[in-house]
């Protein structure tokens, strides 16, 4: 039957192609999101193998030349996830505890990219662009799962104020560090490296970073007295053009819609545009997310690929998802030694950024298609397969770190927990008192989320909050 209608996809018109592509796509990332419910497994690892079944390493459904018609996927998703991040970038926030957390964030992020290079390209013998690329994505952090858990056990503290600013600016920091190591890896490949080579991406990047800002401000002047549908209209346009902008530079676009949103919501403090977006997203990251498995060869982790060097992808797979683990404990523990962080944070932070998935894997497939070829394709098929791994281990990993740092009482039920306002009417109390708010209904301690619904969970309970805080009524 799926030979049928991979006939019929290949020899249709380009238009009817795509529609019933995106359909399959839609539909079954879907269905495998209903099958790894069943198994306890995240959607992203769900979206992921819907994209490997699909794709031309298994049923081959999806031609060709739709798969790589979609590669801007990488870079919407990218802008989504980043604008949806910013809502929590707060200038009071960062003015008042920036310093220690970048310190940290520095530490964990940087540590962890030093580890993994020095582990492919120095242990390995691996070749220096793709070692340098795949290490510089070693320092991004999913924020999803830990965020979920953090609401399900009702933590609080020291350590759960740390771990949240911290996995608010870690994909800042890797951001840059991926954009240095690119324009390395290329200058290595070919052949002119020099100082103007590294100082060019940082000059790049402080430029998309205020053309971000004037987009922030821009957009301020555009939604004013907007209606609903039209404000959300106007984003999209607004991400959307600052994308391809950023597609014309050859640039991510992740750090730029991050200041656009930054810029927004300080000087707007429009929360419900930010929710408005999240609850359009979720078809596009489930594209995004079925597109990288479309592109996901798992044959290849069993072989060899001339232009990484003589050790088969699945070693090098393997010895990425175990470094990385140790830098990112190293580096928080470290940083958080500098900063004299409590032992409990000190010991137990690294533990809680395990998990990576959403902006890795976009960095991932817009690093593949600048480095192309075989080592393009072995670079994603390191992340997809990584990030599966990762995605599975994350809630297990942070409820633990959670519990280790006394941040919960894993005798008290959730449900029990007293709810009381922080004091503070910044930013960040309202992030941590919106996180650590028990719902009536507590979902099932093994289901994770996708970034999207983390964000738009967030969202939610941060406006129910504002809202009882300007009528005057508190929580017991």
């Amino acid at each position: 039957m799926y030979h049928f209608i991979s006939r019929l996809m290949e020899g249709s018109s380009p238009a009817a192609s795509v529609m019933v592509s995106i359909a399959f796509m839609l539909f079954f990332g879907f269905l495998f999101t209903r099958v790894a419910k069943l198994l306890k497994l995240p959607n992203v690892t769900a979206y992921i193998i819907a994209g490997v079944v699909l794709g031309p390493y298994c049923l081959s459904v999806i031609p060709t030349r739709v798969i790589e018609g979609m590669d801007f996927l990488s870079d919407i998703a990218l802008a989504f996830i980043a604008f949806s991040a910013a809502e929590f970038f707060r200038f009071d926030v960062l003015k008042k505890n920036g310093a220690k957390v970048f310190i940290i964030t520095i530490f964990e992020a940087l540590l962890a990219s030093v580890f993994v290079f020095i582990a492919l390209f120095y242990v390995l013998g691996l070749d220096f662009s793709f070692s340098i690329v795949l290490a510089a994505l070693a320092s991004a952090t999913a924020p999803a799962s830990t965020l979920m858990t953090i609401r399900q056990t009702g933590a609080r503290g020291d350590f759960v104020d740390t771990l949240l600013q911290v996995v608010a600016l870690d994909d800042v920091v890797g951001l840059m560090a991926y954009s240095i190591a690119i324009s390395a890896a290329l200058a290595s490949m070919s052949g002119s490296f020099s100082l103007s080579s590294l100082a060019q991406p940082i000059i790049v990047n402080i430029a998309v970073l205020v053309l971000g800002c004037l987009f922030g401000f821009l957009l301020k002047l555009l939604l004013a007295k907007r209606s609903t549908d039209n404000r959300l209209i106007v984003l999209i346009a607004m991400l959307f053009t600052f994308c391809g902008i950023c597609a014309l530079l050859g640039v991510s676009p992740l750090l730029g819609c991050m200041s656009m949103g930054t810029v927004y919501i300080n000087f707007a403090k429009d929360e419900r545009l930010f929710k408005q977006l999240n609850y359009f997203s979720p078809p596009i990251l489930l594209l995004f997310f079925v597109r990288s498995g479309l592109s996901f060869n798992l044959g290849a982790l069993f072989s060899m690929s001339s232009s990484v060097g003589a050790v088969s992808l699945l070693a090098v797979g393997f010895t990425y998802f175990l470094v990385r683990i140790f830098g990112k404990y190293a580096g928080a523990f470290l940083g958080s030694a500098i900063v004299k962080k409590k032992a409990e944070v000190r010991n137990y932070l690294g533990l809680a950024l395990v998990p990576q998935a959403g902006v890795a894997i976009g960095l991932a497939a817009i690093g593949a298609r600048t480095l192309a070829g075989e080592a393009g394709e072995a670079l994603e098929t390191i992340i997809l397969a990584s990030s599966v791994l990762y995605e599975l281990i994350g809630p297990a990993s942070a409820k633990l770190a959670l519990y280790l740092s006394h941040s919960y009482d894993e005798k008290k039920d959730a449900a029990e927990i007293v709810f009381e306002p922080a004091p503070s009417d910044n930013g960040l109390g309202l992030l941590i008192d919106r996180v650590m708010r028990i719902q009536d209904e507590i979902p099932h301690p093994c289901r994770t989320m996708t970034d999207e619904e983390a964000f738009t969970e967030a969202a939610e309970q941060y406006l129910a909050f504002a809202g009882r805080r300007r009528s005057g009524a508190r929580y017991r």
